[in-house]
């Protein structure tokens, strides 16, 4: 298998269809379904890459980020926040949190892929 991804957003639909689109580019994925579950989850599976939505319940996207990134033992892991927040304030907030890239809702799978591979080749 290739490098694991955490996959984090509450929508299930896409949750699957993302899910699918990796795994079939040779990753390996696990996903989560609010900020609290992509925590646990990443603490324990220290996955080589997170994809996060923004708006989540629980603890958003951000919080997530912030967390992650202020973590000694994982605070490397690159963060690709994808939301449906396209205003530059979402952009500004996520560059704050340290998220490495942005991509916006509706996304087309090659945009996401080429990110992804960006940090995972």
């Amino acid at each position: 298998m290739g490098n694991k991804i955490l996959l984090v957003d509450d929508e299930p639909k896409l949750l699957m269809l993302v899910k699918s689109r990796l795994e079939a580019s040779g990753y390996e994925v696990m996903t989560a379904a609010d900020g609290e579950e992509a925590l646990a989850k990443a603490a324990m599976e220290k996955p080589d890459l997170l994809i996060l939505d923004i708006m989540m319940p629980k603890i958003d996207g951000l919080q997530v980020c912030i967390r992650i990134k202020n973590d000694p033992s994982l605070g490397q892991i690159p963060i690709i926040i994808l939301s449906a927040k396209s205003q530059k304030e979402a952009m500004i907030e996520a560059k704050k949190a340290k998220a490495n890239s942005y991509v916006i809702k509706p996304f087309r799978p090659e945009v996401l892929l080429a990110e992804v591979k960006k940090y995972l080749s």
